[in-house]
């Protein structure tokens, strides 16, 4: 695949958000940065401020996500607009490649979560690099399955998606970089 034909899907905040999109940028592909106004992000390359009837189209139950995730999200204006960020990225992406913690339940720590969650609602290819287990998982549909190193994951896609945790560790950095070199080499 020609980086030059592809996009990430992101969001331009710190952390894993900011490490795909400095890698699409060393890599040449093209980067689009959902977000709202008032939202901080580091990257600006790409970016696409999403206006409040666009914000609605990706307007989800706080409740339903809330039970979906098994804790509780705040009503807040702040976390809502996330989440429908959130969606867009998803919903653009074929591939959904995340950075974080995968929970006992089975879910993912933080409001990366419900990228998570809503990408196996859709039912798209999902990878997430676990940092506290410093290895890729992949959702088969009905549980993660650990990735051993001559799997580990390579984007398919020319529309795909990275998001992730602010807390970006060691690991989960270099987790990305090796992703884009093995995807385009």
């Amino acid at each position: 695949m020609q980086p030059s034909e592809s996009i990430l899907f992101s969001g331009g905040a710190s952390g894993a958000e900011a490490e795909f999109g400095a890698c699409a940028e060393r890599h040449g592909v093209e980067e689009v940065n959902f977000t709202f106004d008032g939202h901080k992000i580091v990257r600006h390359r790409g970016v696409r401020v999403l206006n409040h009837e666009e914000l609605l189209t990706g307007d989800v139950s706080l409740e339903y996500v809330s039970r979906l995730m098994h804790r509780r999200y705040t009503e807040g204006p702040t976390i809502r607009k996330v989440l429908q960020t959130l969606w867009y990225q998803v919903n653009n992406g074929q591939e959904i490649y995340v950075i974080g913690t995968i929970l006992d339940d089975g879910t993912v720590r933080g409001g990366t979560g419900w990228g998570a969650e809503f990408a196996k609602l859709c039912n798209k290819p999902l990878h997430v690099f676990d940092q506290a287990k410093d290895a890729w998982f992949w959702w088969d549909g009905d549980d993660w399955q650990h990735v051993h190193d001559r799997a580990a994951p390579v984007i398919k896609h020319q529309h795909f998606t990275g998001t992730g945790t602010r807390s970006l560790q060691a690991n989960g950095k270099r987790a990305i970089e090796e992703l884009f070199v093995r995807s385009f080499r």
